[in-house]
């Protein structure tokens, strides 16, 4: 698997001091405009939950709408968005997460998951973790079975997992480093 995402990685464009200086910010819109690189990524992550009979896939905003759906659509599952505060138009639960100055929050629609159904959270990208724990835990409070959570790239020297203690994650590419 190295290889593959190795060759991945080389559509992953580096923007240096985005959106601050000393950030160097992972820009996916590459690796999107190549048909190529786009089918290769929705492959490997769709082949590695093939067997797991998933009823519902939790995309983050606004990215993971993408693979999100791409996932559901090849799983034969529902396609879940999960949204910043105010943009869901019907009853909603919300779970509010840390950031580094101040906090933000996520919701999802009260009846988007029954209790039991079978759920991949997905996003493109796991840094801090603050967006995947925040989906993960409106996926439990809506009894849903968490199978896991599944990313296109981990910032690892974030250390984004140590949030997701107890679920299993996957990501495609990894950075051990900025």
């Amino acid at each position: 698997m190295v290889g593959a995402a190795n060759d991945l990685r080389s559509f992953i464009r580096n923007v240096p001091d985005f959106p601050k200086k000393g950030i160097v910010f992972r820009d996916i819109t590459t690796l999107l405009q190549s048909k190529e690189a786009l089918r290769r990524s929705a492959d490997r992550l769709s082949d590695r939950y093939l067997d797991n009979r998933i009823d519902k896939i939790v995309g983050i905003e606004s990215r993971g709408f993408i693979f999100g759906s791409i996932l559901a659509d090849r799983l034969g599952a529902g396609f879940v968005p999960v949204r910043k505060p105010n943009k869901l138009p019907a009853s909603k639960i919300r779970a509010e997460y840390q950031l580094e100055y101040g906090s933000d929050a996520l919701e999802i629609h009260s009846d988007a998951i029954n209790p039991g159904e079978r759920v991949l959270v997905v996003d493109d990208l796991l840094a801090t973790g603050g967006t995947a724990k925040a989906t993960c835990d409106l996926v439990r409070r809506l009894k849903g079975d968490l199978l896991g959570a599944a990313f296109l790239i981990e910032l690892a020297f974030l250390k984004g997992r140590q949030q997701l203690a107890g679920i299993e994650v996957f990501s495609l590419i990894s950075y051990d480093s900025e």
